[in-house]
């Protein structure tokens, strides 16, 4: 009989008994409820852990548990899934810093241009001034900017105070017709980085700026479209 065994069997004898007889034997189970009231008295409990820790260790087991399941499910246990672990962290870095912090598209865009009208060449001035200083969403917003007002100064477009870069790429596209797919990713760009939190780059700016001087260089088709009025 171990030690335990040999408390709990005087312990029992001494409840039963009164401690002043000889043990007796008694059944199984009348010894099981015995031993049960006996140790759910208050003094057995004093060092026992109190809810709050109880719960924290039972949450530690679970993150353990979970932990064991994953390692065990993973090629190469532990070691393979912390590398899955980094690799998902690393993704999910480079994407922030490529897209930046999301955030809502506005329901609708706002107008391309402020309320003080300037010109094209003004708008291209002050796009090379922010690319001189590494300031790329202004670079690429004041030369989109140069593009439109460019086009208005031409004749191209109507000058219109609230047109958006989309209505803009999109009217454009008409007389400018080997452009109008560049136009449109343009306006697109404005808009993402103007308006949607999106962080511009030195690639997004050569490739407006690009975009500008073509179009700037290139004779406009003016012939009437089928079914257009003569």
């Amino acid at each position: 009989m171990s030690a335990l065994g040999g408390v709990l069997h005087t312990t029992i004898s001494s409840v039963l008994t009164g401690g002043d007889e000889p043990p007796v034997r008694i059944p199984r189970d009348p010894a099981r409820e015995a031993a049960k009231r006996e140790l759910s008295k208050p003094a057995y409990h004093q060092d026992d852990p109190n809810w709050f820790m109880r719960a924290l260790n039972k949450f530690w087991d679970w993150i353990d548990e979970l932990f064991s399941a994953a390692s065990g499910a993973t090629p190469g246990g532990t070691v393979g899934l912390i590398v899955i672990l980094l690799a998902i962290v690393a993704v999910a870095a480079a994407l922030w810093w490529r897209l930046g912090t999301p955030r809502r598209s506005p329901t609708s865009a706002p107008p391309l241009f402020d309320d003080r009208p300037r010109s094209a060449a003004e708008h291209r001035a002050a796009a090379a001034a922010h690319a001189a200083q590494g300031h790329w969403n202004q670079a690429v917003q004041e030369r989109m900017r140069a593009l439109v007002r460019s086009l208005e100064e031409r004749a191209l477009l109507d000058p219109r105070p609230g047109r958006t870069a989309d209505e803009a790429a999109a009217e454009a596209g008409r007389p400018l017709p080997r452009h109008a797919d560049r136009l449109r990713a343009a306006a697109r760009d404005f808009d993402d980085i103007a308006y949607g939190g999106r962080t511009a780059t030195p690639e997004t700016y050569g490739r407006l700026s690009t975009l500008d001087t073509e179009v700037e260089d290139t004779t406009p088709d003016l012939a009437p479209t089928a079914g257009a009025p003569r």
